[in-house]
């Protein structure tokens, strides 16, 4: 969608392994894109820490939650470690429809379902839609970074890490691939195709 915003605007999916960078790259390009906005993800788990209704997640009852999947309400929707995740539709809808890019950071299975929703509702979801895969350089970095953060005992960081190797086989799925070796580099990378598919 182009015209009056000058730009096609971009409905912007990342997925990445946990642990390959995706939440600090994502972060910078909120804080460095003024048209930009984060898609907020609807859940039925309990906040943590401080999270906030309406700024981290949109929190639901689980009957809440159901009722916007029977209402077609979601644009994907998963099961993750017992809880219920999903996007609505309207919330990216309205995002793009007033000019700004809308990014969504879900992981490949969301991802997918994205990808399959925009092709069948065509319009703007189809003209807008662009996904990105970050991968880490190599399973071996992964683990260093992993460990390095220090934010998950040692049998979650081992689950991460075994399901590493099926996420980064869907890379190919995506449009956009980036490998995060560099920071620096893989952000300037990350930049230069929103750049690209703003012009396109």
């Amino acid at each position: 969608m182009t015209g009056e915003f000058g730009r096609r605007v971009l409905l912007l999916v990342v997925s990445a392994p946990s642990g390959a960078g995706k939440t600090t790259l994502c972060n910078r390009l909120l804080a460095d894109c003024a048209d930009m906005t984060r898609a907020i993800t609807c859940t039925t788990r309990a906040p943590r820490g401080a999270e906030r209704d309406g700024h981290d997640y949109h929190f639901l009852s689980a009957e809440e939650f159901n009722r916007c999947v029977a209402d077609g309400e979601f644009l994907e929707h998963a099961t993750v470690h017992g809880y219920q995740y999903g996007t609505l539709r309207s919330s990216v809808e309205t995002g793009l429809k007033s000019g700004k890019d809308v990014l969504l950071v879900i992981d490949v299975q969301g991802a997918a379902a994205v990808r399959a929703s925009a092709r069948a509702a065509g319009g703007l979801l189809a003209r807008s839609h662009v996904d990105i895969f970050i991968s880490p350089p190599s399973l071996e970095a992964l683990r260093d970074r992993l460990q390095t953060r220090g934010e998950d005992t040692p049998a979650v960081m081992e689950r991460r890490l075994a399901g590493a190797p099926g996420e980064m086989a869907q890379a190919s799925a995506y449009r956009h691939q980036v490998v995060n070796d560099d920071l620096d580099q893989a952000y300037a990378e990350l930049r230069s195709i929103i750049h690209a598919e703003h012009g396109r």
